[in-house]
């Protein structure tokens, strides 16, 4: 990717992430980044394609880490319980919760603003948000049932989903590790 294009989009994400998709303004968005609206233009067509490419980088970015995370939890010689493997996210949710760089989620944050279900910008953070609760089905130990391992997924991916907002509308940045204890007892079910 050329680099004036990757700036645009780094810049236009924490400028999403912190003010909005609505309220943060193209004018701002050069701004920060110092490139020219031809540059700009030259890379997206519309202000619309610039948010779905920064949600596509902000996507990269939490699979990765979360599958890091996960991975890294799976090669910890401590770790004898392979359900640890699945609440690990949990861990990383409040070692964000508690960064800097917490302003809610991106996806969340996004479809609210973009509430038409056949928005391309609303499609894509509902794949963002199917895509985790795939990653967390398949950490969860093999069921008889596959019904079974999809509704415990559910579960937790909804326990993830309410920790977010509770950290972010309430500022109950603890929210991921009570979340964390309910979903151990998903777990054991």
């Amino acid at each position: 990717m050329q680099p004036r294009k990757q700036h645009l989009i780094d810049t236009a994400l924490i400028l999403f992430n912190k003010f909005g998709y609505h309220a943060t303004g193209i004018d701002l968005v050069l701004a920060e980044s110092g490139v020219s609206k031809a540059t700009l233009y030259k890379h997206f067509r519309s202000k619309e394609e610039l948010i779905l490419a920064a949600l596509q980088l902000r996507h990269e970015q939490v699979v990765s880490k979360l599958k890091s995370k996960i991975e890294s939890n799976k090669q910890d010689p401590q770790n004898t319980d392979s359900q640890e493997d699945v609440l690990v996210i949990f861990d990383n949710l409040n070692e964000w919760f508690n960064s800097d760089t917490f302003f809610g989620c991106n996806f969340i944050n996004v479809s609210a603003e973009y509430a038409d279900p056949n928005h391309p910008i609303n499609i894509f953070a509902a794949k963002h948000k199917q895509t985790l609760v795939d990653i967390i089905a398949t950490q969860l130990p093999p069921q008889a049932d596959p019904k079974v391992t999809q509704q415990k997924a559910d579960q937790i991916g909804l326990l993830v989903e309410g920790a977010i907002v509770m950290a972010h509308t309430r500022g109950m940045k603890q929210s991921a590790l009570i979340a964390k204890e309910m979903a151990k007892t998903i777990l054991k079910a």
